[in-house]
């Protein structure tokens, strides 16, 4: 067994691995780099590989990290099987069609800058149809716990990752003249605890782990105070007469948001008439696919439905699929909470709200999710005084809030402890700034620790 690198390596974005066993070459997601516009043209570039090669892609979940460029694998000539969770299919089909309507748009703007400029045509990386295209691709349906077979002597099983709906964890072992290896991705982790979404499973140990590193070198705050001061935020700036704008990752965070809130309604701690918006097409359309999947939730969750009860769903609630009504929102002055993506405010409709807001002492931003460098959200927690939307500079008056407690990755203490629960004989760190990496290095023993480049091969 061999493993090439060709995303998230030593960076927290671009998830992408290929294995090479038993004769076939498997890719272990085919994620999206985000971030700067040098990443944009990075998404461009070659994959490092044939796609033509590759056999089979196994999928650990649908953010767009891991699935983004799986539409530009297939326009370049991959043919293989796509496998997956049941959920992930779903989600991955929303936020592909999201991404290549963003691309479109965005390619459409470049075009009439580029006419004015005399400079070529912009295209997308991909269209709407090559997402269609590349949704054909996906067969077998992954289920938690029951092993697939990938080719004689190679199979591959799916465990419950805890991270979003769907997410997986998988340990792919190989049994070749007698001898018998075997590797887990641990794809993105969990963070244990939410009421949202059931905890991690710990896959049965194996010779090799690669592993994300997102927060390898923080604790994250527990959760219920995290509750508190989301409450606080929201009760403080209504308080000021301000909005208050969360970016908002589509899958789980959304989610997740609105069952607090709903909690925070119900225990008196909110407003029951609190406006709420979610303004977020993917969001929305993802918390509509979180009904059809039992099998993904926590207990607090299951319970409410088997009551007959929503547990996204608040007196307050408004969903805003159509442009025209999230520009609408732009006239709010105040007293609302408006939930928008994307999370690092790297596009979407969270940007417009940034730009209506930021410069407001009334209202507040409250970031709940991981900023990686690069990103409007980590220029904004990082303390910048004014930042640049849609070509106008944009004072930063507003409070700002970082409550790291939502995050829907393990910290330290869970990444270490399901490293060590698995006892490998080689430690595999991607997925994580080098300082996070470097920080969690230095933890591990009785392992053999290695952080590739892109491009670097490991024999496994």
């Amino acid at each position: 067994m061999k493993l090439s690198f060709h995303g998230a390596d030593r960076n927290v974005t671009g998830s992408c691995h290929l294995l090479h066993a038993q004769g076939k070459r498997v890719l272990i997601d085919c994620g999206m780099f985000q971030g700067s516009h040098e990443l944009d043209e990075e998404n461009a570039e070659d994959f490092g590989f044939d796609p033509k090669s590759i056999d089979l892609l196994l999928l650990t979940h649908a953010h767009l990290d891991h699935c983004g460029r799986i539409p530009l694998l297939v326009k370049r000539g991959f043919r293989g099987e796509i496998i997956t969770t049941a959920a992930t299919r779903e989600l991955t089909r929303v936020v592909l069609l999201d991404a290549a309507h963003l691309q479109e748009e965005e390619a459409e703007r470049n075009t009439r800058h580029a006419h004015r400029r005399g400079d070529a045509q912009a295209q997308p990386l991909y269209t709407t149809l090559d997402a269609l295209n590349a949704l054909e691709f996906f067969g077998r349906t992954a289920v938690y716990g029951q092993t697939l077979e990938l080719a004689p002597g190679l199979s591959a099983t799916f465990f419950d990752a805890g991270h979003i709906l769907g997410s997986a964890s998988i340990r792919i072992e190989q049994t070749a003249s007698g001898a018998h290896r075997s590797v887990i991705f641990s794809g993105d982790l969990g963070n244990g605890g939410h009421a949202v979404l059931r905890d991690p499973q710990l896959p049965p140990r194996a010779d090799s782990v690669v592993m994300e590193t997102t927060y390898g070198d923080r604790l994250h705050k527990p959760i219920e105070p995290s509750i508190a001061e989301l409450f606080a935020a929201i009760s403080e700036t209504l308080k000021r007469g301000g909005n208050v704008v969360i970016p908002t990752f589509a899958l789980e965070r959304a989610q997740e948001i609105l069952f607090y809130l709903r909690e925070g309604l119900e225990a008196g701690k909110l407003p029951r008439t609190l406006p709420v918006f979610l303004d977020s097409p993917m969001a929305i359309s993802a918390t509509e696919i979180f009904r059809h999947h039992p099998e993904c939730y926590g207990n607090a969750i299951d319970a409410l439905f088997r009551a007959g009860s929503d547990p996204f769903s608040l007196p307050g609630l408004r969903f805003t699929r159509e442009a025209a009504d999230s520009i609408a929102l732009n006239r709010l002055v105040g007293g609302a909470v408006i939930m928008a993506g994307s999370g690092m405010a790297t596009g979407g409709r969270v940007r417009h709200h940034l730009r209506h807001n930021l410069g407001r002492h009334e209202s507040s931003v409250v970031f709940v999710g991981y900023a990686a460098r690069g990103t409007l959200a980590r220029l904004l927690i990082d303390g910048a005084k004014k930042v640049k939307l849609f070509g106008e500079e944009i004072p930063v008056h507003a409070r700002l809030y970082t409550i790291n407690g939502f995050s829907a990755h393990a910290d330290q203490r869970e990444l270490l402890a399901w490293q060590q629960a698995l006892k490998p004989e080689q430690t595999i760190l991607v997925h994580g700034d080098p300082d996070s990496m470097d920080v969690f290095a230095a933890l591990l023993k009785n392992t053999r620790v290695q952080r590739p480049k892109q491009g670097d091969v490991i024999d496994l």
